[in-house]
């Protein structure tokens, strides 16, 4: 499904920059410098995994049923991305995103200044912002539908906020928790429950998905943690190290917690929340936490909440194909990547 709906939402998001930044032309370099930065990082887009998801749900309501709604609403939902992962690498100190600078370090370079820069950035957010709003308010289905989708993409964006300050604050008790806000509910339930929405399903079908993403949504922050932690730059699109270094509170950290030897402890210190640790310091970092146990429980945590959606999917009131499509987007969440059928 992914060759499917990939390109057609990349041509709405194309379409729907475009327009924004034409909008703008007469608004000077400095303004339109700022929306291009975010449409860049917008259209390194990669897999689009969110707007499957919303096709997937679409489909498997109303199996009939024009696609258009559900490509608009994952661009809609393509373009939320963009915003969040804007503010999230500017709160991170993140100067590369998806092979590419991130927004704050492009419009640092552009405009010649630091903190015009990140301030410009954060006002590109909000405008990525806006125009996710607005293509998702301009949806062609019935007005019910479209109200109750707005809606719940402001209960999506609300779970967003108040799982990043649980992140920035480093005191979230539970780190699933705030990874199944933070992360799980723009991530898997969000654009599920959107697609499903503007199809009209029924809330019986609606609260089923519930049970099938929940384990998910957490499930893919644990891939993105091993990924930061034991991933190559090839794999995260990011130089490696960066979770270790700006301090990021991951699950593989907290697994670490009691785990880890003094000697381990003392390697960890070295890099954890220090921008200037060298290369080595990441590596001995990263050979402590594999060695205390904190990669192999954190791995298998991350299959049994795969296996957990992969079962849930298999009941869910939606088409066989879109049954398969969600079961496969479990499995291919597992990390190291699993092969079906292999020996």
């Amino acid at each position: 499904m992914t060759a499917e709906v990939r390109p057609e939402v990349e041509r709405r998001l194309a379409r729907s920059w475009a327009r924004e930044i034409r909008a703008l032309k007469n608004r000077g370099g400095e303004v339109v410098a700022m929306a291009n930065a975010a449409r860049d990082l917008t259209m390194r887009g990669g897999k689009r995994f969110r707007a499957v998801l919303v096709v997937a749900a679409h489909l498997g309501v109303a199996p009939r049923a024009r696609l258009d709604p559900a490509l608009d609403a994952g661009a809609a939902f393509e373009l939320l991305q963009t915003y969040l992962l804007v503010q999230d690498d500017w709160i991170d100190g993140d100067a590369t995103r998806r092979g590419g600078p991130s927004v704050h370090a492009a419009l640092r370079g552009v405009l010649g200044d630091e903190r015009l820069g990140d301030v410009s950035a954060i006002l590109a957010s909000d405008l990525t912002w806006g125009l996710a709003v607005r293509t998702l308010a301009a949806v062609d289905a019935p007005a019910a539908r479209v109200l109750a989708a707005v809606d719940l993409l402001m209960a999506v964006h609300r779970d967003v906020v108040v799982g990043q300050q649980l992140d920035v604050l480093g005191r979230a008790e539970d780190v699933e928790q705030m990874h199944a806000l933070k992360t799980g509910s723009y991530t898997v339930r969000g654009p599920l429950l959107l697609g499903a929405t503007l199809a009209g399903a029924p809330r019986a079908t609606l609260q089923a998905i519930e049970r099938f993403a929940a384990p998910l949504g957490v499930a893919f922050q644990l891939r993105d943690d091993l990924l930061g932690a034991f991933g190559t730059a090839a794999e995260t699109g990011k130089p490696i190290g960066g979770d270790l270094r700006t301090g990021k509170r991951t699950a593989v950290l907290a697994e670490a917690d009691g785990r880890v030897d003094a000697a381990g402890r003392e390697a960890i210190a070295r890099a954890l929340g220090r921008a200037s640790a060298t290369d080595d310091d990441v590596r001995e970092a990263t050979a402590a936490l594999e060695a205390s146990g904190a990669r192999a429980a954190v791995t298998a945590r991350l299959a049994a909440l795969c296996d957990r959606s992969v079962a849930a999917a298999a009941r869910l009131p939606l088409s066989a194909r879109a049954r398969a499509v969600l079961a496969g987007a479990a499995d291919a969440l597992r990390w190291p990547p699993i092969t079906r059928g292999a020996a």
